[in-house]
C-alpha cells in the first residue's frame, strides 16, 4: 500500500494560493461608490448586483457601510481630509531626512562634548572644524550607523 505524503501536496496548495492571490480584483474607490449608490438606489436586489459585479454581498455591505460613516462624518461637520497616498509618502520620506539629520547632529555634538572632556592635545589646537569632523566620523562610524539606525526605528 502506498502513503500520501503531506509535502508533496503542499507545494500544490501554495501554488493555488498564489494564483487565488495574484487574481484578486481590485476596486478603485469610484468603483466602490459606484457599486453602492446602485444598491442604495434599489432598483435591483442587492444579490443580483453582487452577482453582476463579481463580488460577495458581505463585501457590498461592508463598502456600504464605510460609505454611510464617511457621509455621516462630513456632515456633522468632521472636516479633516484624510490625505492622500502620495502626500504621506512624501510627508514619510521628508520626516526620515530630518531624523537621519537630528541623528548626525546629535550624533556630533556628543562626539564634541566626549572630545572637550579630554585633555586638550597639541593637534586638537591645531585643526580646524573640518578636520575635527573627518576624524570623528572615521574614527565613529559604526556608532553613527547604529545611532541612525536607531533613530529611524523610532
Amino acid at each position: 500500500m502506498r502513503q500520501k505524503s503531506g509535502p508533496a501536496r503542499a507545494p500544490a496548495e501554495q501554488v493555488v494560493k498564489d494564483i487565488r492571490r495574484a487574481t484578486r480584483r481590485h476596486f478603485s474607490a469610484e468603483d466602490k461608490i459606484r457599486i453602492v449608490l446602485e444598491g442604495l438606489r434599489g432598483e435591483e436586489s442587492i444579490a443580483e448586483l453582487c452577482r453582476r459585479e463579481g463580488i460577495v454581498q458581505n463585501l457590498y455591505y461592508r463598502w456600504s457601510k464605510d460609505f454611510l460613516e464617511a457621509g455621516k462624518k462630513r456632515l456633522a461637520g468632521d472636516t479633516a481630509r484624510a490625505a492622500t497616498s502620495d502626500e504621506v509618502k512624501d510627508l514619510r520620506r521628508e520626516a526620515n531626512a530630518l531624523k537621519e539629520v537630528v541623528a548626525e547632529l546629535t550624533l556630533e555634538n556628543r562626539v564634541l562634548k566626549k572630545r572637550m572632556a579630554r585633555p586638550v592635545c597639541k593637534g586638537f589646537l591645531r585643526s580646524d572644524l573640518s578636520s575635527l569632523r573627518q576624524r570623528i566620523r572615521s574614527q565613529d562610524r559604526v556608532l553613527a550607523k547604529m545611532e541612525i539606525r536607531a533613530f529611524r526605528s523610532s
